[in-house]
């Protein structure tokens, strides 16, 4: 019999009654790698309760009901109505099976599980599209506050893990989320949140690839050893720590605090998409400077020089990162940027449906000039030099007036690598 997709993510402990999740994460000492950041489909919270000949089998046939009971129910989520698929073409579709909480018994399965379907396939099964509008990406710096004492990533902590567990694949939000290794104690400390300066925080960011950073801040009491513990956690950003919403939630013992850390950045993780869809949580400026125009001064040379001949034209070769939610993607965005003046070719040379794919691009001019051109006609534009990652403006938004000639070009944002 085939077996279903390999067990990852949050595992639950097996006792009956026990619900406190206790999440897997690769990492030292220090180092919390995120478990997740792929744009997969995610159910939650299945309840699965079936009988079997043995243990296995009966856990078999829970993944199996799990799998279907989980496609009807993110069909209707996506608006394709009642759906259903063999288990066969289920298998394919569906690319983890998380473990919420599970009891086994010698011919019985009860369990509460979650799946992550690729999107990719599954958009196509279902007919819809797979594409996510994305913010511009942002740093996340969460900061501690336990017995007084508040850390950034100084030194693991349990609300850099709950932020490690989170799947960011249904958010709107481009989180970027450091590991909390290397160079990350000495770049993300706290002293280093606490710093409002624009030029140190526009370094810092620039080493992640990000636009601007987002400060998620959880203050833990414990009411009494072994007690109840109450956490007050606040959405903040920019390097001005400024506070979007907060709100408070309350567990009955230690064993519960990291369900009530996930519940947490659920919540948060809706408050910056919410503030996103508002327009409050537009990238710092002060991090994404635009340079001011500059009134070139007219200078008489009437006469001043010899012939000096033809100048000889500058020709630069760029990298252009672009999202491909669909093939269709890749011809809209080579034949835009064909259409943009001074482009000799524009060919794909990395392909990514789904994903994050390269061009290269032969533009007659500065890489400076290419991205005030692609500027002017809707693009958001990322990244600096040679390797530039554009995206489509969203709808509504003003493309950027023309630079005056002989203006200075503008200062480029932070890039991020070809994950976008």
């Amino acid at each position: 019999m085939r077996r279903l997709p390999v067990l990852t993510a949050a595992v639950a402990a097996t006792a009956l009654g026990t619900a406190a999740v206790v999440a897997q994460i690769e990492g030292g000492d220090r180092g919390v790698a995120a478990v997740d950041s792929s744009n997969d489909f995610e159910v939650s919270g299945l309840r699965v309760d079936v009988t079997g000949a043995n243990a296995e089998a009966a856990r078999l046939a829970g993944w199996r009901e799990a799998q279907r009971k989980g496609f009807t129910q993110l069909a209707r989520r996506l608006g394709a109505g009642e759906r259903t698929l063999p288990d066969g073409a289920l298998d394919s579709i569906v690319s983890s099976i998380v473990v919420e909480q599970e009891q086994i018994g010698p011919n019985r399965y009860i369990a509460r599980l979650g799946l992550l379907f690729d999107r990719t396939r599954t958009a196509a099964l279902l007919g819809v599209s797979a594409y996510v509008e994305r913010s511009p990406p942002f740093v996340v710096v969460p900061v501690q506050w336990s017995t007084g004492v508040a850390t950034g990533f100084e030194q693991r902590t349990v609300w850099q893990e709950a932020w490690a567990r989170f799947r960011t694949g249904g958010s709107t939000i481009d989180y970027v989320r450091p590991s909390g290794s290397g160079p990350d104690p000495l770049l993300l400390n706290l002293g280093q949140a606490e710093r409002p300066d624009r030029g140190w925080w526009r370094t810092v960011i620039d080493q992640y690839g990000a636009s601007d950073v987002l400060m998620p801040t959880a203050r833990l009491t414990r009411q009494w050893p072994g007690g109840p513990v109450v956490g007050t956690f606040e959405a903040r950003y920019g390097p001005d720590h400024r506070l979007l919403r907060s709100f408070t939630l309350r567990v009955g013992s230690a064993r519960g605090i990291p369900a009530l850390l996930d519940e947490a950045v659920r919540r948060l993780d809706s408050i910056y998409q919410e503030a996103l869809r508002g327009g409050d949580l537009d990238p710092d400026s002060g991090l994404n400077p635009i340079m001011p125009e500059a009134t070139p001064t007219p200078i008489d040379l009437t006469g001043a020089f010899a012939d000096l001949g033809v100048p000889t034209a500058v020709n630069s070769s760029i990298t252009v990162q672009f999202d491909t939610p669909d093939a269709g993607a890749v011809t809209g965005t080579e034949g835009a940027l064909r259409g943009v003046p001074g482009v000799s070719s524009a060919a794909t040379t990395s392909l990514a449906l789904g994903g994050v794919s390269l061009m290269n691009v032969s533009f007659t001019g500065t890489p400076e000039a290419f991205r005030a051109a692609l500027e002017t006609r809707g693009w958001q534009v990322f990244g600096s030099g040679t390797t530039l990652r554009i995206r489509r403006a969203p709808a509504g938004s003003a493309a950027p007036a023309a630079a005056a000639p002989g203006a200075a070009p503008p200062a480029a944002a932070p890039s991020r690598g070809p994950g976008g």
